[in-house]
């Protein structure tokens, strides 16, 4: 993980980019952390940093964003990939966002969010964008409805392996 930031004064001091290899760790310790604090659930950090590893490997999957100051990344947000028949396109799905805490409330998810959706209107593929919340994450609806995302009627059901 990159050294600890200090807080940005201005919006100029921010870039968001797509991620590289030497972003890895930075982004793995962020998805553990954000497990931690949301779901109180602890990762195999060995586990996740080879999950983010083979997402950057593999472009056909997704890919990463991050915020980044001059000194270091202060956020990031990942994209995957789901295939929809009905529009012939492919839902952009958000997915391990994380934002510093220190970061919070400036601007960082709209930043973020801008760029996704900028990129996402680029691409020819791209039908929509989707994310899942926690039922309990108050904050992060909030934050998402003041995006412009709206509450589907779809709920998510699983198994995992």
């Amino acid at each position: 993980m990159s050294r600890p930031a200090k807080p940005a004064d201005t919006a100029g001091d921010l870039m968001v980019r797509t991620a590289r290899p030497d972003d890895a760790e930075t982004i793995a310790a962020f998805n553990v952390a954000m497990a931690r604090e949301t779901e109180d659930r602890d990762l195999d950090a060995d586990r996740v940093r080879r999950g983010v590893r083979r997402l950057m490997d593999r472009p056909d999957l997704g890919f990463y964003l991050v915020a980044q100051t001059t000194d270091c990344v202060v956020a990031a947000l990942m994209v995957t990939y789901e295939w929809s028949d009905w529009r012939d396109g492919c839902f952009w799905w958000i997915q391990s966002l994380y934002v510093r805490p220190e970061f919070r409330r400036r601007g960082l998810l709209r930043r973020l969010y801008g760029e996704l959706v900028r990129r996402a209107r680029d691409d020819a593929d791209a039908c929509g964008l989707r994310l899942y919340v926690e039922h309990n994450n108050a904050v992060a609806q909030q934050a998402y409805a003041a995006l412009g995302l709206t509450r589907t009627a779809y709920a998510v059901y699983e198994t995992e392996f």
